[in-house]
């Protein structure tokens, strides 16, 4: 067979995904006059959950299921665009790893908005000039973001999603390695590429602003310079890429969060978000843990954080497996609300990845 032929083949076949394409469309159209009077969000985190799951189970023994979910992120996103032109907020500029976890989620069809911190990124979904937010919440190296928590105390947004990133930072420059004088990054990315500078650029002042964008823009525009960032911004602010995968440990993630006005719906394989303070005595974080445990409920994170109301008084934020109207998760938050000075439910979510 001719490689016209096989070409011809192709081409009919794209022929046919578009038809379908346009078809799915149809039904989208359909489903949003019904959210519309229904009042329902346009946006469910668990139906995409739903979808993403289900079509990996396709993927076949010639397609690979990464590549699969890519496709359908961004027809995803397109259907989004089509019920509502949703505006996503996150902290910028473009090309920061925020930006790239709010891509992985929403895909390139939607609207965003960069803002300037995570504190402006809670102000537009508050304000509803953005329909959600998305948020750091914690690296698998350096910690959790506290900013982050400090803002969900006060909050009455709540967490619908989560977003899994696996960071990769890459030496980004206009020069030569020998000739670098000067590298620019923000804090938790030189804690991340502490050996790797020290072993590759000893000599080199390491400069610290507000993001990776920041430091791309800078590098791009100085003599001598160079940054830590991501592939992205490589592309947006045209500089060459001098070492890729530079994160001392291969295991680099970030977390982060959706955040919106609306809990997501129960899917059967979700993690609960709460945080509680307590009385300030001996034995009171272990008694505030005893209902999980007599309720056989998995805790997979437990973070303390400073009130700032008060001297040695601290918030606990812990992350639970399950829906937060479970009969068994229901009955231990009760009870521990009954115990707590202050109790916040901040939202149950899909687990996703």
């Amino acid at each position: 067979m001719s490689l016209k032929t096989l070409r011809n083949k192709i081409d009919k076949i794209d022929k046919m995904i578009v038809n379908l394409l346009n078809a799915r469309n149809r039904v989208i159209l359909n489903i949003a006059k019904l959210k519309h009077k229904s009042g329902k969000d346009i946006y469910a985190p668990d139906r995409e959950n739903e979808v993403l799951r289900r079509v990996s189970k396709y993927s076949g023994r010639l397609m690979d299921k990464d590549a699969l979910r890519a496709i359908y992120r961004e027809i995803m996103s397109a259907s989004l665009k089509l019920e509502k032109p949703l505006r996503i907020a996150y902290m910028g500029p473009e090309a920061s790893f925020s930006n790239l976890a709010a891509l992985k989620k929403f895909g390139s069809q939607v609207g965003y908005v960069a803002c300037a911190s995570i504190a402006d990124v809670f102000l537009e979904v508050e304000r509803g000039e953005a329909d959600y937010g998305v948020v750091p919440i914690e690296n698998s190296i350096e910690g959790a973001v506290t900013h982050t928590l400090d803002l969900l105390v006060e909050s009455d947004l709540k967490i619908c999603s989560q977003i899994i990133l696996d960071v990769a930072h890459n030496l980004l420059s206009n020069c030569a390695k020998p000739k670098i004088e000067r590298v620019y990054s923000n804090p938790q990315v030189f804690g991340q590429c502490r050996i790797w500078l020290q072993e590759n650029l000893p000599h080199a002042q390491q400069i610290e602003v507000v993001s990776t964008t920041r430091a791309a823009q800078i590098a791009a525009k100085e003599r001598n310079s160079a940054c830590i960032a991501s592939l992205l911004a490589a592309e947006v602010y045209k500089l060459g890429v001098i070492a890729r995968d530079i994160e001392d440990s291969p295991h680099n993630i970030t977390r982060f969060f959706v955040i919106g006005e609306n809990d997501a719906r129960v899917t059967g394989n979700d993690k609960t978000s709460v945080l509680f303070s307590i009385k300030d005595r001996i034995g009171a974080l272990h008694e505030m843990l005893l209902p999980f445990k007599r309720n056989k409920i998995n805790l997979t994170k437990i973070e303390s954080r400073p009130s700032k109301k008060k001297a040695w008084d601290y918030y606990f934020f812990v992350d639970l497996e399950g829906y937060k109207d479970e009969p068994r998760i229901r009955k231990a938050l009760i009870e521990l609300d009954n115990k707590c000075k202050f109790f916040k439910i901040l939202g149950s979510y899909p687990t996703g990845e």
